[in-house]
């Protein structure tokens, strides 16, 4: 006989699992590494400054934030390294250091910690950095930099030191294919953002994360696999679709966004149904917003405008409980 006194009765989850924040979190910093290899290889050793300079400044944010509130400190997660590293890698390699402390400040106490912390937010906190970044300082934000360019390490970057050049996706606004080839787009050798042009190195990246689970395809696959049709069917100018299409997915942030951003847990749909809309849905703005805005690049604003829906996804997509009546007034008739 058992002793049911002794029984201990707790609320749900009771399924123990060995992956906890900080195990999920070091596997997306292990799988954001290659992509970061390259921009230091592509840019200089100013692009790995900047990110550490980007990663310091998240966990003493969230560091001053949890003292101030009097809290236990969460930077032990590594939410706030990876937070770190994605602002860097969504600002140019010419960006002053203090942008990216400014995206850190912006990112870990107004998007993050005044939400409650992790699992708390409502929009992911490096893409709300990169929009409050863009909108603050849009001339230093827009400032691209030719690969192997001889920069200063952490000092103001003159414009002649950058070499300034258009972007893949600055070019194809203009309904022509970009002088950099699809083998130059895949292995980053084109302006951009610090973490976004190598579109091979962040593929490698998620793989990892779809190998280690810490991710689902859902996703990745609905959003990449939605630009890529929709530019096929209608490329802009007479250029051959498969180029076309091909560019428009090699190029910008569209790999970074969907692999790493899009996936985000807190921001993003846990029903199937719900994942594969949303991703659909990145897509379909991306585009959109790549033909007909102003701006030449649209994953930033696609996913952050998804990010707002997710609760209503959620709501419409999650399974009908066994013996459920969603509607009682049908039930009454």
């Amino acid at each position: 006989m058992y002793d049911l006194s002794k029984v201990v009765v707790t609320s749900s989850p009771h399924i123990k699992a060995d992956d906890d924040t900080r195990s999920l979190m070091l596997d997306v910093l292990l799988a954001l590494l290659p992509a970061l290899v390259v921009a230091v290889y592509t840019f200089g050793p100013r692009a790995l400054v900047l990110t550490v300079i980007s990663m310091v400044a998240c966990a003493v944010f969230e560091t001053i934030y949890n003292k101030l509130v009097r809290r236990p400190n969460t930077v032990g997660d590594l939410s706030c390294l990876v937070t770190g590293v994605l602002i860097a890698f969504n600002v140019p390699v010419a960006a002053s250091w203090w942008l990216v402390v400014f995206g850190a400040l912006f990112a870990i106490i107004v998007v993050k910690m005044l939400f409650g912390g992790i699992g708390r937010n409502f929009m992911n906190p490096a893409l709300g950095a990169r929009a409050f970044m863009l909108a603050s300082w849009a001339g230093m934000m827009t400032t691209w930099t030719a690969p192997h360019a001889n920069l200063p390490l952490i000092g103001t970057v003159n414009v002649t030191d950058a070499i300034s050049t258009a972007t893949p996706l600055a070019e194809m606004k203009n309904g022509v294919l970009p002088s950099a080839s699809l083998t130059e787009l895949l292995l980053g050798q084109t302006g951009g953002v610090i973490g976004e042009t190598s579109a091979l190195a962040l593929i490698v990246g998620g793989l990892y994360l779809l190998w280690r689970k810490v991710i689902k395809i859902n996703i990745p696959a609905a959003y990449i696999l939605t630009v890529a049709v929709i530019t096929f069917l209608f490329p802009m100018g007479d250029v051959s679709r498969v180029d076309w299409m091909l560019s428009q997915v090699l190029s910008g942030g569209l790999m970074l966004g969907a692999i790493f951003m899009a996936t985000d847990y807190v921001t993003s749909p846990v029903t199937v149904r719900g994942q594969i809309i949303f991703g659909i849905g990145c897509g379909l703005l991306t585009v959109f917003i790549r033909y007909f805005g102003d701006l030449p690049e649209g994953v930033s604003y696609s996913i952050l405008i998804m990010n707002t829906l997710v609760w209503a996804l959620d709501k419409a997509t999650h399974r009908r409980k066994f013996g459920y009546a969603l509607d009682k007034k049908k039930e009454a008739q």
